[in-house]
């Protein structure tokens, strides 16, 4: 089977499944991740350029769509999330490090499972450096990745349902707390393209040239944005100017919300088919227990980040679980929110914990490679 055809293949399988409800709650676009990972399974592989153009894509039409309420929501709630980004990696870094220590698993196999449970390629990059290319960070993240995954699919459907909110009304409240009253320029715009490609694309290129920036760490290694982190704030930036000057910068909204399938789309199947090659022999060689790790670390990083945020920090229920998606730098389950929530704003919490997380996830793994 080409590489090209096994693309659309698995797209198509797995919106087949992803209807498939059960008790009310459906998979959606994450079971192209199941379905990916099977092909991967049987040798099927994809370019590393469908993920990444998969990546970038959804990102940047998060930032654009989020971007013109974000500074207010962050400014109204950045204590909280800032706390609960820390928070979050915080509660998975300590259950690496006991499992890592009790199970006396090596440890860029317990840190590759710590990146693999919070879905941060960033993260499995700081811990490969810190290992020394030790192979055993890259086995741990593929296994626990497909949980990390799947899993904060699930709690972002299963919440609402067991905590019994009216989404509706909840929806109706979070959108007028989130109103924001926007300036229209009063001059003559200049647009290059009718549906907003032009603008972007140049959010793209200036979202990967802000990824390539380093920042030295100790021990040797380097923090950066990444594909993700970089064009995801050049979104948000633009997405909130909407234009410069008299150059249009605004986007069409159709057009970023199928971007942002796409993309979601497109990144699932390339991580999916990556970490479906070695996912069966890796679980036989080293134990169906990393399995179970790799689940410990996903799940209770997000049942304390809720218990703080909803408990302690008083957030609404789609504030609480977009800064749990941007806390386990979860890009497939902000989507699955979207739809639950019935609203696009909620990708401003998500927004909001992400660059917290990401950061504090690259140091946990730098930290944990190099003191345990």
């Amino acid at each position: 089977m080409s590489e090209l055809l096994a693309v659309f293949v698995i797209a198509t399988l797995g919106y087949l499944i992803g209807r498939i409800t059960i008790c009310g709650i459906d998979l959606g676009t994450a079971a192209v991740l199941l379905v990916a990972l099977v092909f991967g399974h049987f040798g099927i592989t994809t370019p590393p350029l469908v993920r990444d153009i998969g990546l970038v894509c959804f990102v940047t039409a998060v930032g654009f769509i989020a971007g013109p309420k974000f500074f207010r929501n962050f400014k109204q709630n950045a204590k909280s999330y800032v706390l609960l980004g820390f928070i979050i990696i915080l509660v998975g870094a300590l259950s690496c490090a006991a499992i890592i220590l009790l199970a006396k698993l090596p440890t860029a196999l317990g840190v590759g499972l710590m990146t693999g449970a919070l879905t941060s390629t960033p993260g499995l990059a700081a811990a490969i450096e810190a290992s020394g290319n030790d192979p055993m960070a890259s086995i741990g993240y593929g296994i626990a990745y497909p949980f990390g995954v799947i899993s904060v699919v699930l709690f972002v459907q299963l919440m609402p349902k067991i905590l019994r909110v009216d989404v509706a009304a909840e929806r109706k409240r979070f959108e007028a707390a989130n109103s924001v009253e926007l300036k229209p320029y009063t001059g003559k715009l200049f647009s290059c393209d009718s549906v907003g490609l032009f603008p972007f694309s140049i959010a793209i290129a200036l979202g990967l040239l802000l990824a390539a920036v380093t920042i030295p760490l100790p021990g040797g290694a380097e923090f950066s944005l990444g594909t993700s982190g970089g064009p995801l704030i050049v979104g948000l930036i633009v997405g909130h100017l909407g234009h410069l000057g008299s150059l249009d910068l605004s986007v069409n909204k159709r057009t970023l919300e199928s971007f942002r399938e796409f993309g979601l789309m497109m990144f699932l199947i390339g991580a999916g088919t990556d970490a479906g090659s070695g996912f069966v022999a890796t679980l036989q060689e080293h134990g169906f227990l990393l399995f179970v790790y790799g689940a410990i670390i996903a799940l209770l990083p997000m049942l304390v980040g809720y218990f703080v945020a909803a408990k302690l920090l008083k957030l609404s229920i789609f504030n609480s679980l977009g800064s749990i998606t941007g806390g386990m730098t979860s890009t497939p389950a902000l989507g699955t929110l979207i739809r639950v929530a019935g609203t696009d704003d909620v990708a401003s919490a998500y927004a909001a914990t992400y660059p917290i997380a990401l950061v504090c996830v690259v140091l946990a793994s730098q930290f944990l490679a190099i003191l345990l």
